[in-house]
């Protein structure tokens, strides 16, 4: 907390430096050192009999650990969030992160814009200091070096590897794979909301490279969510097309080929899937995660039920399980968590589907069989839909709620035209650990600025802004352009490592994200850009999703994930 205070505190006065046309940032470094070197002994604790400070640093790193399920922060550092159990320091960063808005004026699309652009200068003053003194960047010895101990070999890259592939003396080449067909074909909408955002860039704040302008251009691949065909495509993207960098759609999708995109040495961030294994930038550099991972929301959804539900604890709770590693992330990190909690959880009943199943009949009536108290969907896609129409026509949310419990649909399927709305009455009061996402269609955010001003974009462009999933497309797309613009500025402008550089130490602020939810990654420190979330409960007559108390969140407190696919779980 100390070091994001300090962050804030200098992120005010190089505001007011740009006023002034000066470039200030000195007093950082002492600060960040520091920061940066208790990461590093907590990721590479020193053998034998090194410092006793630094083995009891390491000690002490391991007892915050207790509780903590891979990709999450620990269990008590949660509850204390959704109790509203703040400390001191988290009291006093809330109101320095009020002082540094009162600087900028977000209800305003320009203000927004300015606040992005001084965020954006001071990116740039700092790493290139970093780069130029030589602690950041590529060193002689083919290391290059990020924030909080981040390293990669890039002598251990392909011997065909180029800093520049896939930047042309017209475009920079970026490989998307997603599902644009099957059964979570609507995700592919989020795909076209990407490109309307990078083309909107192009005519109005291009990428300069060699001060010339780049168009960003994506070359979009239907996998259909399968994992075969996303491994295809990233082969052709990255043989054929020499792309740039590449995003990938769905957890088993990305499982699939995220070693090969790491191997090439080809940036591979902001992902779309809260999977925690992308929070691993140790054995996977390359890789990063944009939304807040399953394990955090596991344990937020039975961190809820113990806050919320005293009076029928334990409960019997039922998950319909999406039968791939998507859902089965979801099931490891909440059955973890009631194992732990016995108290609350009484039961766990996982019910696996089909995911290219056409109905759910038939799970749902296993579900109804247990007769649980709480019912939680772990899936994805139209599945979503089915799971609310199901639990209607069943009898199961009746049931549910004669005895005093709840209904969650997964924060993937917070769409409210895609998911809810055709769901009709039967999507009326179910809940969500919303991962802090605004829906574009909600007709609270309608008025809000940058709402209102991506989905003009979307109808210039030709794209529905009745589908929220297009408006998704504008969630992935910011921070990845902020990404890139700071990358261009860097000393030796856009190339491969200073993009990751500019990812891996990325702090913005996100205006499709609620108040309070925090965005920044930190190297090896913190590889999680979103852990935080509202809670909120649907209203079908308003057709939107009633925020119910504050948002969590539990930003720089998640453990980095080590993904072990064949015990299936963070090591």
């Amino acid at each position: 907390m100390t070091k994001r205070r300090m962050w804030r505190l200098l992120a005010l006065l190089f505001a007011f430096s740009l006023v002034a046309a000066a470039c200030g940032g000195g007093d950082d470094d002492t600060d960040a050192d520091a920061s940066e070197t208790e990461t590093e002994t907590t990721a590479a604790p020193s053998e034998g009999d090194d410092m006793a400070e630094e083995e009891e640093m390491a000690e002490e790193e391991d007892e915050g650990a207790t509780g903590a399920l891979g990709g999450a922060a620990a269990e008590e550092d949660i509850e204390a969030a959704v109790a509203g159990e703040d400390d001191d320091d988290e009291m006093a960063d809330e109101e320095m992160m009020e002082e540094e808005e009162m600087m900028f004026d977000r209800s305003t699309i320009e203000g927004i814009f300015e606040e992005a652009a001084a965020r954006r200068a001071k990116a740039v003053a700092s790493l290139t200091e970093k780069i130029e003194s030589g602690e950041y960047g590529v060193g002689d010895d083919g290391i290059l070096r990020g924030p909080a101990g981040f390293e990669i070999d890039i002598s251990a890259c392909p011997s065909d590897w180029s800093n520049t592939t896939g930047i042309t003396d017209s475009q920079i080449r970026i490989g998307h794979t997603t599902a644009q067909s099957g059964n979570l074909a609507a995700y592919g909408n989020i795909a076209y909301g990407w490109e309307n955002y990078f083309n909107w860039l192009n005519d109005n704040d291009p990428i300069m490279v060699g001060g010339a302008p780049r168009d960003l251009t994506l070359i979009i691949k239907d996998d259909a969510y399968v994992a075969a065909q996303t491994i295809e495509f990233v082969d052709e993207l990255i043989e054929a097309e020499n792309v740039f960098s590449i995003l990938t759609l769905g957890s088993p999708n990305t499982l699939a080929v995220y070693d090969k995109i790491n191997a090439e040495c080809i940036p591979h961030p902001f992902v779309m899937t809260g999977h925690p294994a992308w929070g691993d930038p140790v054995n996977h550099p390359w890789t990063t995660i944009m939304q807040m991972s399953y394990s955090t929301e596991s344990i937020l959804w039975g961190a809820w039920i113990k806050e919320n539900l005293a009076d029928l604890l334990p409960v019997k709770v039922a998950g319909l399980v999406m039968d791939n590693d998507f859902g089965l992330a979801y099931e490891l990190g909440f059955e973890e968590w009631a194992h732990e909690n016995t108290d609350v959880v009484s039961e766990f009943l996982p019910v696996r589907h089909d995911p290219a199943a056409p109905t759910l009949t038939n799970e749902m009536t296993t579900v109804l069989a247990f007769d649980p108290d709480v019912f939680i969907s772990m899936t994805a896609g139209n599945p979503c839909l089915l799971a609310i129409q199901e639990a209607g026509q069943s009898g199961l949310i009746e049931n549910v709620r004669d005895k005093g419990g709840v209904l969650f649909t997964p924060s993937v399927c917070k769409a409210v035209a895609n998911y809810m709305e055709p769901a009709g009455d039967a999507s009326d009061g179910w809940w969500i650990v919303g991962g802090g996402g605004k829906d574009t269609t909600d007709s609270k955010f309608a008025d809000e600025p940058f709402i209102t001003w991506l989905n003009d974009n979307l109808a210039a462009g030709d794209l529905d802004p009745g589908n929220s999933l297009n408006g998704v497309g504008y969630m992935y797309g910011y921070p990845y352009g902020e990404a890139l613009r700071i990358a261009a500025d860097l000393p030796g402008g856009l190339n491969r490592t200073n993009f990751i550089l500019a990812v891996r130490s990325i702090d913005i602020y996100h205006p499709m994200l609620l108040d309070g939810i925090i965005t920044q990654l930190n190297g090896n420190a913190d590889a999680y850009f979103v852990e935080g979330s509202d809670f909120s409960q649907f209203d079908a007559a308003g057709q939107t999703w009633d925020q119910v108390g504050d948002v969590v969140d539990v930003n720089g407190k998640s453990t980095n994930c080590a993904w072990d696919k064949d015990n299936g779980g963070c090591r």
